[in-house]
């Protein structure tokens, strides 16, 4: 096993496969804390959803950097979009894109939607998939200001589109994200948002076959996620 994961998992004293169950869980299903302790009663396992709480936040930023590790490559004609996302009673912006495939590119959470937000986006995107070609953003001044912020220290410029109908698919994408945070009912606070957005992101992307396997296997969602630890 990893380093780096033995290190975490000898710190939480419960059998692996109920943490990696549980963890899976809340990440790729809409359940909710309470939820997923009912059905590990009803399986015979005691356990707390606060414990559980503590499992996610423990063991999630493992699943996400092995994940970044493993990915297939994404196109270079990108649609960037951000969403609105409760964090203790305060709305902050979750920056999304995908390429023209729907392969999710990268996203991160920010306090603000301003252009150094949209600035600071951009820049971990590429530094982690490299430049694209083409990069389609909506009607917002702050999103077209980063990009040619980020085109004046550039050789090649990336070409800039701004269009609202070729950004639907992105706007689409979103409701993924979307529909396993409403049950949460808003996050408590900015860093266990990240983390637990992190997780989510990854497991839809591994759901979108984004995840790199074996020539000639054919694992599923359930099994890509767990091997990422392995």
């Amino acid at each position: 096993m990893n380093p780096e994961v033995a290190k975490v998992l000898k710190r939480l004293h419960y059998p692996l496969e109920v943490m990696l169950t549980c963890v899976r869980w809340y990440v790729a299903y809409p359940l909710s804390l309470r939820h997923l302790e009912e059905m590990m009663a009803e399986r015979g396992i005691s356990v707390d959803h606060s414990t559980v709480y503590r499992w996610v936040i423990k063991l999630l930023p493992l699943f996400e950097k092995a994940f970044r590790q493993h990915r297939r490559p994404v196109g270079n004609s990108w649609r960037m979009d951000e969403t609105s996302i409760l964090v203790k009673s305060q709305w902050k912006y979750l920056y999304r894109t995908v390429d023209k495939d729907d392969k999710t590119i990268d996203f991160l959470l920010r306090a603000h939607r301003d252009t150094p937000a949209a600035r600071r986006f951009f820049e971990k995107a590429i530094a982690g998939c490299g430049a694209p070609k083409t990069a389609t953003v909506d009607k917002s001044g702050a999103n077209l200001a980063a990009l040619q912020a980020i085109n004046a220290h550039r050789e090649t410029a990336i070409e800039i589109r701004q269009n609202k109908y070729l950004n639907n698919l992105v706007e689409q994408d979103h409701r993924a994200i979307k529909r396993r945070v409403r049950l949460m009912q808003g996050f408590q606070n900015f860093r266990c948002a990240r983390i637990i957005l992190g997780g989510i992101e990854t497991m839809h992307m591994i759901r979108k076959g984004q995840m790199l396997t074996h020539k000639g296997s054919s694992p599923s969602a359930a099994e890509q996620f767990y091997s990422l630890i392995a």
